[in-house]
């Protein structure tokens, strides 16, 4: 379908106009849209009826009608009757930002699960608008009909029938939540602590994930690549076990709705012993996406003032930096404040992951306590099983006993503790 993107953009804007432009038509692109025409358009004031204003949109109307234009996206928040209003004045159909990234949801679930979260997403959005058609039973071409095809017909949504499709579809991802939660005790039992890839989309999350865990995740140069969650074991280099977790990407202004939607999914960012958040650092609005997604991550409660689930910095795609920046990068996160928190990597290359998997394995032992434990030479079974569950820092045998100083978590002291009746004071 031949678009358009429009971007308005405000001058005390905190992000780059040209990078909000960039991401905008990226998106579009991201469900093949054919993006003839893109532009940034100044936001002096927002007009109730059109959003922009009256220059704009005739200037913008004789554009669209040049270069048969079927499709405007509006890279920003359109009320229902500011929407209907600029189909009328361009003669085209008109989504919002919310509508297309919705679209690209769409079409990109791929489990029973992504699909569920992205419908009620959409179901949510469409309520409270103008609707003119709704074809999410017409999966073929995927999507959420936001962009017309088979089907369309100006139907009227019954919106009882809404509410009853809603109630259903939050029924059965409790249903989800529940049975993560059981997994999640499983994981516990086992004492496999998860660590959490987050990251603002397209700065290479998918990437840095098989590349830590050998996995055969998808990986493309395009936004929102990823929408279900992937899970995998990894082996730390100091022997330890966790299950690393690769999560759906956010994005600037990301609605709110969207982020209710998929808390079933991110319930495993939340719960997760580390956060790693994932940010491409050749980006040229690196830091504000950085402000983005801790945004987001504050909204669902994993970044609480006080508290909350410890986080570091993969600092990604430094093979994209010239090598005067990557050096001072390097030499920044070595001996800058953040030095224990930020860590240049490639995933890409490999530069710098090894470093990264030693800092995962150092942040996951900092939460354990040091005991100093004894256990007889020939229960070979408990010792083995502090290998397994804790970090053994010394061994010394003094003919019957091995003397252990482990660091063990709370959730294994409490297993060993019932394992042998007690721990030995330090």
């Amino acid at each position: 379908m031949v678009a358009a993107v429009i971007s308005p953009y405000s001058h005390d804007a905190e992000r780059d106009r040209a990078s909000k432009l960039e991401e905008a038509v990226g998106l579009a692109r991201a469900i093949a849209l054919d993006v003839r025409l893109a532009e940034s358009v100044p936001l002096r004031r927002h007009v109730p009826a059109t959003l922009l204003g009256k220059g704009a949109v005739e200037r913008i109307a004789q554009a669209v009608q040049a270069h048969g234009i079927g499709l405007i996206v509006v890279d920003d928040r359109l009320s229902p009757v500011q929407q209907r209003n600029l189909e009328k004045a361009w003669q085209a159909k008109v989504i919002d930002r919310t509508g297309l990234i919705l679209e690209i949801f769409g079409a990109r679930a791929r489990t029973h699960e992504g699909r569920l979260q992205v419908e009620l997403a959409a179901l949510d959005y469409q309520r409270g608008r103008l609707v003119r058609s709704w074809t999410h039973l017409e999966r073929q071409r995927g999507g959420f009909g936001f962009l017309g095809g088979p089907g369309e017909s100006q139907i009227e949504i019954d919106r009882r029938l809404i509410g009853e499709r809603i109630i259903k579809i939050k029924r059965d991802l409790e249903g989800v939540r529940r049975t993560r939660a059981v997994n999640r005790v499983g994981r516990r039992r086992a004492r496999l602590p998860t660590v959490a890839l987050v990251g603002y989309t397209n700065a290479g999350k998918s990437t840095l994930f098989n590349r830590l865990s050998g996995a055969g995740v998808v990986a493309e140069n395009l936004l929102f690549a990823t929408l279900d969650p992937t899970m995998r074991s990894l082996r730390l280099p100091n022997g330890r076990e966790c299950v690393l977790s690769d999560t759906v990407g956010f994005v600037a202004d990301l609605p709110t709705h969207l982020v209710a939607a998929f808390r079933a999914t991110l319930e495993e960012v939340v719960e997760a012993d580390l956060i790693v958040h994932v940010r491409d650092i050749s980006h040229p609005d690196s830091e504000q996406q950085r402000a983005d997604v801790e945004r987001v991550l504050h909204e669902l409660g994993a970044l609480e003032e006080g508290g909350g689930t410890p986080m570091i910095e993969a600092l990604n795609k430094i093979d994209a930096l010239p090598a005067e920046a990557r050096a001072r990068l390097r030499t920044r996160c070595a001996t800058g404040a953040e030095r224990s928190r930020q860590y240049p990597v490639s995933a890409v290359t490999s530069e710098g992951v090894e470093q990264l998997l030693e800092a995962i394995g150092d942040w996951l032992a900092s939460t354990a306590q040091t005991r100093e434990v004894a256990v007889p030479l020939s229960d070979g079974a408990t010792i083995a099983w502090l290998y397994r569950h804790g970090e053994v820092r010394s061994r010394r045998d003094d003919g019957h006993n091995a003397l252990l100083t482990v660091a063990l978590d709370a959730a294994a002291s409490a297993q060993f503790e019932r394992r042998v009746g007690h721990i030995p004071p330090e």
